[in-house]
């Protein structure tokens, strides 16, 4: 399947968002800029999927530092812009040279910054597609810029696209990071082995469960 057919069949499965709850490929953001619409994003995700990917990192829920705005698990506005300290530019993604978001200065996330590092140390950067359990951004209502823990009932509107994800690469090794995508997967029957999650443990526990994985 083309890269751009998977992106939206993917995208597809999600409902539009909610007071509470974004869809980054389908919702428009108040502190987008004009060339940053669903779209864009759209187009962005595809680029991402562009490849063999030997493993399938899935974290729990976009941020709105992150994927909000990039179309992009883990993967932050700041980043897409300047590329990664010491290793180079996103993979697979065409170089942007213009403003995201109107926002002083560029969206930067932690979490992105730890897993893209991660990915260059272990070489693996041109093999690993990024994804979320529940892929639309959980945020307090009247709050978009603010991050919450996505539901039980929001998780399981991210399966449909988990699914297909994993079924179209079956060769792929399925990385759970944290807890909520483990649980996830495991409900799906999906096998998958387990690292922290930067945001809720450290990077170097993160850096450490990912290179076991990988050299094992």
């Amino acid at each position: 399947m083309s890269n751009n057919k998977l992106a939206k069949l993917l995208t597809d499965t999600l409902p539009p968002g909610s007071p509470t709850l974004f869809n980054p490929w389908r919702d428009p953001c108040t502190d987008d800029e004009p060339c940053n619409g669903p779209d864009a994003k759209l187009a962005r995700l595809a680029a991402h999927l562009d490849c063999a990917p030997e493993f399938i990192l899935c974290g729990e829920a976009p941020s709105y530092r992150g994927c909000r705005h990039s179309g992009i698990a883990f993967t932050s506005e700041c980043q897409l812009l300047h590329g990664i300290p010491l290793h180079g530019k996103i993979p697979r993604i065409p170089p942007t040279s213009h403003r995201l978001t109107s926002r002083a200065r560029p969206y930067s996330e932690r979490s992105a910054t730890i897993v893209w590092k991660a990915l260059y140390k272990l070489g693996i950067e041109e093999r690993t597609i990024l994804w979320n359990a529940i892929q639309m951004h959980p945020h307090e209502e009247g709050k978009p810029q603010s991050n919450r823990k996505p539901t039980s009932d929001e998780i399981e509107k991210g399966k449909p696209a988990l699914r297909m994800l994993v079924d179209e690469f079956p060769l792929a090794k399925v990385v759970a990071v944290g807890r909520t995508a483990e649980r996830l997967l495991k409900s799906m029957d999906v096998p998958a082995e387990y690292v922290r999650h930067p945001a809720y443990g450290d990077a170097t526990k993160f850096a450490q469960g990912l290179e076991l994985l990988v050299s094992g």
